[in-house]
């Protein structure tokens, strides 16, 4: 998250990409209430996907997972779209380490076990700790 929230914040950093902001366009779109609700959807996704991977059951996480990242794999690469070759180091790098981290969570989430290990208790049995038994 913080990887995507530091490269569109020093891409500000580019001459010529404030002038733009301040005439109302970005990356050739104009910044209305639709441009600023989908960037909004597109931050708060990857943020809900925090709470998610730690809240859904593991079947339901895997799938969602692999839906999210596969669906943000061409959203990271459009960032490269249209630019000079100038910042190439900076969008390789960035795009680069962000299409590193979305394959970790495509290969995390398709080997994800598909049941609970056996060392895991399941929810809802009543208490799993073992019982002391007083010695007489």
């Amino acid at each position: 998250m913080f990887l995507y929230i530091y490269v569109d914040y020093l891409h500000l950093y580019k001459p010529g990409v404030l002038d733009d902001i301040l005439v109302g366009v970005v990356h050739e779109f104009d910044t209305g209430p639709t441009f600023v609700a989908l960037g909004l959807t597109l931050m708060a996704i990857p943020i809900l996907m925090i709470l998610l991977s730690t809240t859904l059951p593991a079947r339901v996480n895997r799938a969602t997972n692999l839906v999210v990242a596969t669906l943000y794999i061409p959203v990271t690469m459009y960032n490269a779209a249209g630019e000079s070759w100038t910042y190439s180091y900076f969008y390789g790098l960035s795009i680069g380490l962000e299409l590193l981290l979305l394959a970790f969570i495509l290969r995390s989430a398709w080997t994800w076990p598909r049941t609970s290990s056996p060392s895991m208790p399941d929810a809802g049995t009543g208490s799993h700790r073992p019982q002391i038994q007083m010695g007489r």
